[in-house]
């Protein structure tokens, strides 16, 4: 066993639980903050039979007292924190003229301050030290917004400004604290099904669709190698952000365009469909809905991307596919 302790927000789904199981695979102390105590109890329970050690922690991120007293909690019984992984969100799928002022608010509560409690958070325990990593996950997002998500598109973009100028701070002061970002494609998790929609038709992620298990290995990866300022997961990302670059006039037409449908599927939305934004769906038994959400038939379980990047003399050649690609795909739009 590594023996190091790992704290993952947004433990209890999604990628947060994919990551929680890779950190537990490596004989690390794992633990879970998140709001829904079912999630959290088969969260564990994962991370035991992957081998690792789990702790639960109910928290909402988004309450900076909460969390911590959680982070007192992990050292007082486990000890120093090596990791941070910030995760949390939540999110509004919506035109923004249809977005009210405190679902937005909450949203950013969630999505971006609950990334900069748990820096705070890991900071205050790791400068002392002058040891840890914080892994800040992100998104394509982060650096391209697209309709129907401006608060979360607000919240990635916020957190890569704000971690840019964190890292500016540690290198100054060369502190052996670091930070790192990645930046992840469209997941196959289950915050389709529970985020606040108002679109007609259901939510779905714009294809392709990654499992969250590849989003968990690159997430373990740079906690191990945290000196790379960010990651870039997923060939659909690369291709965003590089033709964001080179032509984000076009791109923002591109979206206007494709960015309704692609992210709906052809199905009616239920009404009747609840929501994450302000109350756990996961705090019964039996509500627990795990890594994986519904569209595991068009998720990619492995990116080739990924190997480019841990083979760098075939990436080399690859990246100026890519961009080339990428500007003519948005041309012939």
């Amino acid at each position: 066993m590594s023996g190091k302790v790992v704290v993952v927000t947004g433990a209890s789904g999604g990628v947060g639980r994919a990551v929680a199981r890779e950190f537990a695979r490596r004989g690390d102390w794992v633990v879970l903050i998140a709001r829904g105590q079912a999630g959290l109890d088969r969260a564990a329970a994962d991370v035991r039979a992957a081998g690792g050690r789990p702790l639960a922690i109910s928290v909402d991120v988004a309450n900076h007292a909460a969390l911590e007293v959680a982070a007192d909690r992990v050292e007082r019984e486990i000890g120093p924190i090596d990791v941070w992984v910030n995760n949390a969100f939540t999110g509004v799928f919506a035109p923004f003229a249809e977005i009210t002022p405190d679902e937005f608010r909450r949203v950013t509560d969630v999505s971006y301050l609950g990334y900069v409690h748990g820096t705070q958070s890991a900071l205050k325990r790791m400068l002392p030290r002058d040891a840890g990593v914080i892994v800040q996950v992100g998104s394509a997002l982060a650096y391209r917004g697209i309709p129907l998500q401006a608060a979360y598109c607000g919240a990635k973009h916020a957190i890569q400004g704000f971690t840019e100028s964190l890292r500016c701070e540690l290198l100054h002061a060369k502190s052996g604290v670091r930070v790192t970002m990645v930046q992840l494609p469209a997941m196959n998790t289950p915050q389709f099904g529970w985020v606040l929609s108002r679109l007609p038709r259901r939510a779905q992620p714009v294809p392709p669709i990654y499992q969250p298990e590849v989003a968990a290995r690159a997430v373990v990866r740079a906690s191990r190698r945290p000196r790379r300022r960010e990651r870039w997961v997923g060939m659909s990302t690369v291709a965003t952000l590089v033709a964001d670059r080179v032509a984000p006039g076009l791109l923002d037409r591109y979206l206007g365009r494709t960015g309704f449908s692609a992210q709906q599927t052809d199905r009616a939305r239920d009404e009747r469909q609840p929501t994450n934004l302000w109350q756990p769906l996961d705090d019964q038994p039996g509500t627990d809905r795990g890594a994986h959400g519904d569209f595991d038939a068009a998720a990619h379980s492995h990116s080739a991307q990924q190997w480019l990047v841990r083979h760098p003399a075939v990436a080399a050649g690859a990246a100026l596919a890519v961009v080339a690609g990428a500007v003519g795909l948005i041309r012939s739009r």
